[in-house]
């Protein structure tokens, strides 16, 4: 494979995203309902002050990949971190290393933020990606993820 580039998203981009996140909502088996999802994700990636990040994975004027992120804080650690919300690759991109050139990536927009690590969480039926993160030298803690409505 051809190296493809990783690159942060422009606005062209949106469309390609948003099936990007249904197709890793459906590997992660749930929903995911795309009404509205380039308005709202325009309004949180392209602000003067952005709350969320984008890198996309680009190869032969293709998105085959992204990985979102934002600054967060600690209580406990008492400093700002990387939060990574999602990585994803389409089935075809697995296995050339993307994931891993995605997170040094990330590495090195954290630094720029003043961040010293990065989290982020998968679904313990993610066997590939636990052995991934495992392998890149990352450590989980176990933990229950609640969800309520407000």
């Amino acid at each position: 494979m051809k190296k493809p580039q990783i690159r942060f998203i422009k606005k062209v981009d949106l469309k390609n995203l948003v099936e990007l996140c249904k197709q890793h909502a459906d590997f992660e088996k749930t929903e995911y309902n795309s009404t509205n999802k380039e308005e709202l994700l325009s309004k949180n990636l392209f602000s003067d002050e952005p709350s969320l990040f984008c890198l996309v994975v680009e190869h032969k004027d293709e998105i085959i990949g992204y990985a979102t992120y934002m600054k967060q804080f600690s209580t406990w650690d008492s400093e700002f971190y990387i939060y990574m919300d999602c990585l994803f690759l389409n089935e075809k991109s697995r296995g050339f290393g993307l994931g891993e050139d995605l997170i040094e990536r990330i590495k090195i927009e954290g630094k720029k933020l003043k961040c010293n690590h990065i989290q982020w969480q998968t679904p313990d039926f993610n066997k590939r990606a636990i052995k991934f993160y495992n392998r890149i030298g990352a450590s989980s803690k176990t933990k229950a993820r609640y969800f309520l409505c407000i």
